[in-house]
């Protein structure tokens, strides 16, 4: 169905801030997003956003291309089909990325690694709307967009790597998951 191929880079956390974040732009990208106040992962948030980028001093950046095959890549599908692709393939590198990203976290002490995207710990359940704690808060990861970074600049400029978007009813060629490890 897929292969993939990686891409690691690390920048500076001060110049990352300076090239790759707009909180208050993306802040509002987010709102719009149906996550939005909604999952523990996403804004709005009770902290200073800046301040979390602060602490530390590297970002180590990851990335993911996940190539479709000819079966796949540019075809057209039903939206279920194209649900049951993404999982498929989205979730279980997402996954994969997560536990390699806790593995540097134990590598690094002090280090937080950074979600491909939001939460999907609680499968859609998550206890925010409910005003209940996080059940997860020790697994509970941010992700770069989340926190203000522009991903598709990150990636061209950083990685090499332009986004391809999907068009309704149709799978691109390939999607990339992005991922970090912020280090003190």
């Amino acid at each position: 169905m897929y292969t993939t191929e990686s891409c690691t880079t690390s920048i500076a956390v001060s110049d990352y801030k300076k090239r790759y974040i707009d909180i208050p732009t993306f802040t509002e990208y987010c709102k719009a997003c149906p996550n939005y106040d909604r999952l523990w992962s996403c804004p709005s948030y009770t902290f200073d956003v800046e301040a979390f980028w602060n602490q530390f001093q590297t970002l180590d950046l990851f990335a993911v291309k996940i190539i479709y095959n000819d079966n796949y890549a540019g075809k057209q599908f039903s939206e279920h089909k194209i649900a049951d692709i993404m999982r498929q393939s989205l979730n279980v590198e997402k996954a994969r990325m997560s536990q390699a990203l806790f593995r540097l976290e134990e590598k690094f002490p002090g280090s937080v690694s950074l979600s491909a995207g939001s939460c999907s710990l609680c499968h859609d359940n998550c206890t925010r709307p409910d005003g209940l704690p996080c059940r997860y808060p020790d697994k509970l990861r941010y992700s770069i967009e989340s926190l203000g970074g522009n991903v598709g600049l990150t990636l061209s400029q950083c990685m090499g790597i332009d986004l391809e978007w999907m068009e309704e009813g149709r799978l691109p060629h390939y999607f990339v998951l992005v991922s970090g490890l912020l280090r003190r």
